[in-house]
């Protein structure tokens, strides 16, 4: 495993610390899916006790993103075609909803901040800079779903984002993917700008539908390695 040591935070609890570092291991890839949770293993990587590192899987395991298995315990959560093609349905409906309210209630600096975002993710594209990439593409989403004006409705985005993230990383890594983002980004745009909420809603839809293809390929691939 290649979980680092802790920086220690001073204004969050070690508790917090331990599950913030564990469960973004847990989505880049660095504890992998099937993967065995040691937690004498793990509170040695990270330099901490057992017992932030045993509560830590324990909320894990309530995310869903850690399974208990009896007297074996506890493994990375994996994620079965049917699961990824299901969490898929639901983030393809949201978003679309998303889309269509932000249309409607988007404001002109947001507009004008979304576009300095495609600038700057084109541009990030051409250098093939796969962190930027990510950021620019959550920046360019999350400010869609501020936009919409339901709060609720983003939270709920937010949560399905996370269960496949590990999934949206080799995406986004995949050079074409990125070049068809930008484009995807620019039409939906151009959308929000003009109010068309059936448009923006159809444009989204569209835009997962291309990475839901790719992540169950991908999922599929690794299920045959």
């Amino acid at each position: 495993m290649g979980i680092n040591r802790l920086k220690l935070d001073n204004y969050k609890p070690l508790r917090d610390v331990v599950f913030e570092n564990i469960r973004g291991a847990i989505m880049e890839g660095v504890l992998k899916p099937g993967e065995r949770l040691m937690e004498i293993q793990l509170a040695e990587q990270l330099g901490v006790s057992r017992t932030p590192v045993r509560e830590a899987i324990r909320k894990l395991e309530l995310e869903g993103l850690v399974i208990m298995l009896p007297r074996k315990g506890a493994y990375v959560a994996d994620m079965s075609k049917k699961d990824l093609i299901d969490v898929l349905e639901v983030r393809l409906g949201l978003e679309g909803l998303a889309a269509y309210y932000a249309a409607e209630r988007i404001r002109k600096d947001q507009i004008e901040t979304l576009e300095k975002i495609s600038e700057d993710l084109e541009k990030y594209v051409e250098q093939n800079d796969l962190e930027n990439i990510l950021k620019m593409d959550e920046y360019f989403h999350m400010l869609i779903f501020d936009a919409s004006g339901n709060s609720r409705l983003k939270s709920m985005i937010i949560s399905v984002w996370e269960t496949v993230y590990r999934f949206r990383i080799k995406y986004m890594s995949d050079y074409n993917s990125a070049v068809n983002i930008v484009e995807e980004h620019k039409k939906l745009i151009e959308a929000l700008k003009k109010g068309k909420g059936d448009l923006a809603e159809k444009l989204a839809r569209e835009h997962i539908e291309k990475a839901e293809q790719f992540m169950i390929e991908q999922l599929m691939q690794d299920k045959t390695v």
